[in-house]
């Protein structure tokens, strides 16, 4: 693969009206990017919505940014017409001008600049390469410099190709009554013979358009409640009906169209588009100002980091809690105080509840079937809390995540059942923590350690008197993470979950007594503050599979 610094070598194919482009005279000294893509490559079609905005941006010089496809003219008009395509996409159909750029995968770009020197070559789907790609054209031609890739827009951040099709395995290929080899085939070369079988539809990661909800219209007779618990909308709870009119009225407030992809639900992946969202919420009991809240939290549960695939379909019991961070929280009326997780608020109930049914109703988990929960979750009816800004002495949790003061945020972590904890006696930080920490120590399984995290949730007494000792949230997250563990002589009975693993387990001493940590890092500790002032009861809700493995947190602002 040509790399940055090497000579771009010169070449001319066609477009897709049958026009010749040429290389070094559509270059011209100004930079040039070049994409090679294959049709039926979900990494390559999540990558041409950047490219369209980052073409946008350049305005008359768009013809900058040029596709280079590795397949035929129907299949790459077929692409260009899905995705409404302006900019150049030209036809490598012989595959000579790939095999001289030599990409191991695709999408492959290569930013040819000053004198035809690369200066920048990667293959994958990478925000930051689009987004330094976008930086250099746009600066090098005066034009103020855009974000393409939003490192909030449900995305993911990086992901890996297909196989470039000039290293395919060749084929034989059959027209009329002549066969010939070419090197790559598969789906996108559309050189099947008769016999071949039919190509199955690309898949699109994070497509742009999905089709209109379907309508259904009753009898006058039927009750529209008890239609909507035999559809299967929501088969263990009565819903608000979602008539077109209550619909049409949440998606009034939303600037996006009504057929716009928010992400892909797992994990049977249907599509969330705005209507479709906005129906859930209705049946929800939502208002239609939740969605502006709403929105991000389904963004954030289709975010592939939080693995809703995972945790929809595991034997836990985790489901997604909602922590709604910044002032949005308390314009829109999200409890926060006492009573936060039970049904104190309008928007909290309703809010975790058009989550559960998106996840039904769009991701397909249903219990007993892709549901496979051994004892379930009161959560999975809502679990959404908002923190409690006027009574915590700390920053909140979106300031502490990197996020403005007049910023508000939704997170979303992978949580099973709370587990009160009581501290009514200890009069110093130290003696709240180290109560919290006893009950840390049980998070999963006591003796499994390390592929564990937790939420804690503190309430407003216990925040006092830890800030009255001088403890910061981080201070207190440190204190947690040293002071939970589980003792060496838990481990005598052997063949009890989690002594299988304890090579890999940290050995501490805590209080003069030997322990394994129980986390391998302070931060898969989240504290917030939440709750009532009367009542010194905080809370620890545990995890599922920590890290890149399992469920990670993740957090998106409150924006449109």
């Amino acid at each position: 693969m040509l790399i940055v610094g090497d000579q771009a070598p010169d070449f001319s194919l066609p477009r897709l009206d049958g026009t010749d482009w040429g290389l070094e005279e559509e270059a011209a000294g100004d930079p040039l990017l070049l994409a090679f893509i294959e049709t039926d490559c979900p990494t390559c079609r999540l990558t041409i919505p950047y490219l369209k905005r980052l073409a946008e941006a350049l305005g008359p010089d768009s013809h900058r940014v040029v596709a280079v496809s590795q397949d035929g003219g129907q299949e790459t008009r077929e692409l260009v017409e899905a995705y409404d395509v302006s900019f150049p996409v030209l036809l490598d159909t012989d595959l000579d001008v790939s095999r001289s750029y030599d990409p191991p995968s695709v999408p492959a770009l290569f930013l040819v600049g000053e004198g035809g020197r690369i200066e920048l070559s990667e293959v994958g789907f990478h925000k930051g390469d689009l987004n330094s790609a976008a930086e250099k054209m746009l600066s090098s031609l005066g034009l103020p410099v855009q974000t393409v890739a939003d490192p909030d827009d449900g995305a993911p951040a990086m992901k890996p190709g297909c196989t470039s099709r000039h290293l395919e395995p060749a084929v034989a290929v059959e027209s009329g009554e002549a066969t010939t080899e070419r090197t790559g085939g598969g789906t996108g070369g559309g050189t099947g013979g008769a016999d071949s079988e039919p190509s199955p539809k690309p898949i699109d990661l994070l497509p742009e358009r999905a089709p209109a909800a379907s309508r259904v219209t009753l009898a006058d007779d039927e009750d529209p409640y008890e239609y909507c618990m035999s559809a299967g909308f929501s088969p263990f709870l009565p819903v608000v009906p979602p008539t077109a009119e209550r619909v049409d009225t949440f998606l009034a407030g939303v600037p996006h169209p009504p057929d716009r992809v928010v992400g892909l639900v797992p994990p049977c992946y249907g599509p969330a588009t705005i209507e479709k969202i906005a129906a859930n919420a209705v049946m929800a009991g939502c208002k239609p100002e939740y969605m502006e809240v709403l929105i991000p939290v389904i963004r954030a549960a289709c975010d592939e980091r939080f693995n809703l695939h995972g945790v929809q379909a595991t034997t836990h019991s985790a489901t997604p809690l909602i922590i709604l961070s910044g002032p949005a929280a308390a314009r829109l009326g999200f409890a926060s105080g006492a009573g936060v997780f039970g049904n104190v608020a309008r928007a909290n109930s309703s809010v975790g509840r058009a989550l559960q049914l998106v996840m039904t109703n769009l991701g397909g988990a249903l219990p007993g079937e892709i549901d496979m929960s051994a004892l379930g979750n009161p959560g999975r009816f809502s679990y959404c809390v908002a923190e409690n800004h006027e009574e915590s002495p700390w920053e909140p949790l979106h300031v502490e995540l990197g996020f403005g003061e007049d910023e508000s945020t939704v997170t979303l972590f992978a949580a099973g059942g709370l587990t009160e904890v009581s501290e009514h006696t200890a009069r110093t930080g130290a003696g709240v923590l180290r109560t919290i920490a006893a009950t840390l120590s049980m998070v999963w399984s006591w003796r499994q350690c390390g592929r564990v995290d937790a939420v804690v949730v503190l309430c407003p007494e216990h925040a006092a008197t830890l800030s009255s000792d001088g403890f910061t949230k981080g201070d207190a997250r440190d204190f947690l993470f040293e002071h939970t563990g589980v003792p060496l002589r838990a481990f005598d009975h052997e063949g009890t979950e989690g002594t299988q693993a304890r090579d890999s387990y940290e050995e501490v001493l805590i209080d003069g007594e030997p322990h394994y940590r129980k986390f391998a890092d302070p931060s898969q500790i989240r504290i917030i503050v939440a709750g009532g002032t009367a009542g010194k009861f905080s809370a620890v809700m545990g995890g599922w599979l920590a890290g890149a493995e399992g469920s990670q947190t993740v957090t998106y602002p409150v924006k449109w």
